[in-house]
């Protein structure tokens, strides 16, 4: 009788112990669903104060000139509107681009004698 009792014991000490570790094991898949959510719940934040800033920045008078004269080429009343050629430009650059390879000694003397 002890015997059929000890191993009902055994037994049932199993399944309590199986249902616990479950249970545990369930909680800590939980806690990491809960740091993700935060992460991400942080990320979303992160990108809504962006965005806030983005918009009141666009909603800023001066913006929306600047955006209208640089990306739509508009114009105030009274002024004209100058394009300059790119083969132009490219030719002013490259004029200005005269690099001085001497080394800093020789500019020095130079300078001074």
């Amino acid at each position: 009788m002890k015997k059929i009792l000890f191993i009902v014991a055994i037994v049932a000490s199993i399944f309590i112990i199986n249902s616990l570790v479950r249970s545990i094991y369930d909680l800590w898949k939980k806690q990491d669903l809960i740091t993700q959510a935060q992460k991400e719940l942080e990320r979303e934040k992160q990108e809504n104060y962006d965005l806030k800033s983005k918009l009141s920045k666009a909603q800023n008078n001066q913006f929306v000139e600047e955006e209208a004269r640089n990306k739509l080429l508009l114009v105030k009343p009274g002024e004209e509107s100058v394009i300059i050629p790119q083969d132009l430009l490219s030719s002013q650059s490259s004029q200005r681009k005269n690099i001085d390879t001497h080394p800093n000694f020789r500019k020095w003397w130079d300078l001074f004698f």
